[in-house]
């Protein structure tokens, strides 16, 4: 009989005593619990947005196993981490999804007792700002009180672990000092702002009351071609590229005179790994330490594509918050001081790269209806 590692074992056990608590389980599930390449397991809530995407990828490059909360859906929702998921058939597979909800307490503590990680990235979330406004009911109960589900499930289970609460810059809301750092009062402006404290003082509780290693990543604004549509760094991309096409006439935007840090996400998802391999748990800003207007970024991308943005843009005053925070700015010299974080992509070059992307996308879309329609009329 082939030798077992310990550790193995022990889980092995751990899940067919959880069996008499939560059910039977698969033996697809546990087994993907299991790393045969005895590297880390990582858990990943919010695995099909745009900072999930790049996390994955980056703990994949460093030998983990991750797992990642996938809500059911009538329509495909991975198409962000389509190009790392395998057939979880595969020998080799190291990516795998669970359907789970962040509202749902006992898919969570199941998740928990059948794949025993040993990190936590809390990265799901209703995070569009405006729509908190509309729904701030739901907003609280996914942002806000999933935080406390999670960490009860690992203090209840007992699993040894660590936990990334995907904190934000919208807690300072309007903040009294600029820029902000770690110890800057929060006033938060929105419903989201507001869930968002509310998880991260509650994520404070846990590592101070049961000694659990919780911490917190304050990320300031960060964008990438993967930035869902309807924030407003995409939407203006997204919009010159259409633009310039001949396939839209207007962009409609709210308040132009925000100030917003913003930087590259994959940069940002590093160094929510960085602050998991301390160790010792504890809460930093991630930012660039600069501040741009929304302004700014629509006339660095229509600029970049040579045409002049006030022909096109019209300020629609349902863009506007209730609430308006004015200026977010970061100061990130903790996480270069603790474990060496530095941003490189500058606000130029991000709004450019974001620009190029999207006009990939746009001719790759076009040029795939076009095939399509010349191999239906032959």
């Amino acid at each position: 009989m082939a030798f077992k590692p310990i550790g193995w074992i022990l889980a092995l056990v751990r899940n067919r005593i959880a069996e008499c608590y939560i059910g039977p389980l698969t033996f697809t599930s546990i087994t993907a619990g299991m790393n045969p390449f005895m590297g880390k397991t990582a858990l990943i809530t919010g695995i099909t947005g745009q900072d999930g995407s790049y996390l994955a990828e980056l703990l994949l490059k460093k030998g983990y196993m991750v797992h990642g909360i996938k809500r059911r859906s009538s329509s495909f929702n991975t198409s962000r981490i389509d190009d790392v998921l395998p057939d979880w058939h595969e020998r080799e597979a190291r990516l795998f999804l669970h359907f789970a909800d962040l509202s749902d307490s006992t898919s969570l503590i199941r998740l928990l007792y059948r794949l025993q990680p040993d990190e936590i990235y809390h990265l799901g979330a209703q995070s569009h700002v405006l729509v908190s406004f509309e729904i701030p009911e739901y907003t609280g109960d996914i942002t806000g009180l999933s935080t406390v589900r999670l960490l009860e499930a690992i203090r209840e289970s007992g699993i040894k672990t660590k936990f990334y609460q995907a904190s934000s810059s919208e807690m300072f809301g309007r903040a009294t000092e600029t820029p902000q750092r770690e110890a800057t009062p929060l006033r938060p402006c929105s419903p989201y702002g507001c869930s968002k404290v509310y998880a991260y003082w509650t994520t404070i509780n846990y590592r101070e009351g049961y000694r659990l290693f919780a911490c917190n990543g304050i990320l300031f604004n960060h964008e990438s071609p993967r930035r869902g549509e309807t924030f407003v760094s995409r939407k203006i991309t997204r919009a010159v590229a259409r633009i310039r096409a001949g396939l839209q006439q207007r962009l409609y935007l709210g308040n132009l005179d925000a100030k917003r840090d913003w930087g590259y996400a994959p940069e940002y998802v590093d160094a929510m790994w960085r602050m998991m391999q301390l160790d010792k748990p504890d809460d930093f800003v991630v930012a660039t330490g600069e501040t741009h207007t929304v302004r700014e970024f629509v006339q660095t991308a229509f600029d970049y594509v040579g045409l002049d943005w006030e022909k096109y843009v019209e300020i629609d005053p349902k863009y506007f918050r209730p609430n308006e925070v004015d200026i977010l700015q970061g100061d990130a010299s903790k996480a270069e001081r603790m474990f060496g974080w530095r941003p490189k992509v500058k606000f130029s070059e991000l709004v450019k790269l974001m620009v190029d992307a999207d006009m990939k996308l746009l001719t790759d879309q076009i040029d795939g209806r076009l095939a399509r329609q010349k191999s239906s009329a032959e």
